[in-house]
C-alpha cells in the first residue's frame, strides 16, 4: 500500500495535513494524486452508467423515457441528467415506445338495462387504497382469427391491478371472476366504490349481488361520456403499447398464451413499472408505503 493510499484510508479519522506530515508527504502531492485518480476513474464511471442505461432500457422493453430512466439509474447510484440520457440513447439509436393517443370509444349501452349513476362526478380524488376501483373490458387478437376478452379491476389510488380475468367469450362471468379475485386479494372495507362503463356485464344480477355482499357501491359512466372511465381505458393503452406492439400479428397463439402473457405483464406493471402519477414509484411500493403511513398514524 502506498503512502497516498494509506492517507486516503485514514482521512476520515485523522486530518489530512497531520497524516501528510507524519508520512513525509506534501498536501499538494496528495491532492494531485487524488485528482489523478478521479480523472482515471471517470471513464470507468461513464462506462458503468451507460451500460446500466442500456440494461434498464432493455429490461423494461424500451418502454421507459428519460424521466423513468433517470429515476431508475438514481436508484442504482448513478447521478445522470435527462439531457445526457437523451444524448446517449440517440447515439445508440434507441428510442422509447410511446403509447398511442387515447381515443375514447363508446361502449355499446343499447342493452336497455338500468345503469347506475356516475358516483365519481364532483367527488375528490381517492386518498387511500381500496377506496375506488375502476374496471373495463378489452379485446385481444388470437392466431385463429378469434378474440380473447380481458377484464381488469384497478385501484384508482395506487394504480395497482387488483384483479383480472381472460376468457374466450364475454359473459358476465368474465367480470364476476375478475372481481372475486380482487375482493379475495384485497379484502376491502365496506363502502368501496367500483366504477365501470355501461357494458351489460356490469349490470348482471351476479355482479350486483357480489358487490352487495361485500357492501361495495356500483358506479357507471354516463351515456356517451367515454372519459368518465378514462383511467381504465388508459390501462389498456399501456398494455397494448408495452406488450402487444412488440409481438407479431396476430399477437397471441391461443387462450393459454393470452392468459400467461397478461399475468406476466400485470406482474411487471404492479411490481416493476414506475408511474409518474406515483412520484415514479411502482404501484406495489406506493401501496406498501401507504400501509406503513396508515399504521404509523394509527399508533400516533
Amino acid at each position: 500500500m502506498s503512502r497516498y493510499q494509506f492517507i486516503d484510508q485514514q482521512r476520515a479519522s485523522y486530518p489530512v495535513r497531520l497524516l501528510c506530515q507524519v508520512l513525509g508527504v506534501t498536501p499538494g502531492c496528495y491532492s494531485a494524486w487524488v485528482a489523478q485518480g478521479a480523472k482515471l476513474a471517470k471513464p470507468v464511471r461513464e462506462a458503468a452508467w451507460k451500460a446500466a442505461l442500456v440494461q434498464v432500457f432493455m429490461r423494461h422493453k424500451q418502454h421507459y423515457g428519460t424521466r423513468r430512466l433517470r429515476v431508475e439509474l438514481q436508484a442504482q447510484g448513478y447521478r445522470v441528467g435527462r439531457q445526457r440520457l437523451r444524448a446517449e440513447l440517440r447515439r445508440r439509436g434507441l428510442r422509447a415506445l410511446q403509447p398511442r393517443a387515447f381515443t375514447p370509444r363508446t361502449t355499446d349501452s343499447t342493452h336497455g338495462l338500468r345503469c347506475a349513476p356516475n358516483r365519481l362526478l364532483d367527488q375528490p380524488a381517492p386518498t387511500r387504497a381500496n377506496q375506488v376501483w375502476v374496471s373495463d373490458i378489452t379485446y385481444l387478437p388470437l392466431a385463429s382469427g378469434q378474440w380473447a376478452y380481458l377484464c381488469a379491476f384497478q385501484d384508482a389510488y395506487s394504480r395497482q391491478v387488483v384483479g383480472w380475468q381472460v376468457l374466450a367469450t364475454m359473459p358476465e362471468e368474465l367480470v364476476t371472476s375478475a372481481l372475486r379475485r380482487a375482493l379475495l386479494a384485497r379484502q376491502p372495507a365496506p363502502g368501496l366504490l367500483v366504477h365501470s362503463d355501461r357494458g351489460g356485464q356490469y349490470y348482471g344480477k351476479a355482479y350486483r349481488a357480489l358487490l352487495h355482499r361485500h357492501q361495495a357501491v356500483r358506479s357507471q359512466s354516463r351515456r356517451g361520456e367515454c372519459l368518465d372511465n378514462a383511467q381504465a381505458e388508459s390501462l389498456w393503452s399501456r398494455l397494448k403499447t408495452e406488450e402487444l406492439e412488440q409481438r407479431e400479428w396476430p399477437v397471441f397463439r391461443d387462450l393459454a398464451d393470452t392468459q400467461h402473457s397478461v399475468a406476466t405483464y400485470f406482474d411487471y406493471y404492479n411490481y416493476e413499472r414506475r408511474h409518474s402519477a406515483l412520484a415514479y414509484q411502482t404501484p406495489q411500493a406506493f401501496y406498501l408505503q401507504q400501509l406503513k403511513n396508515t399504521g404509523l398514524n394509527c399508533l400516533a
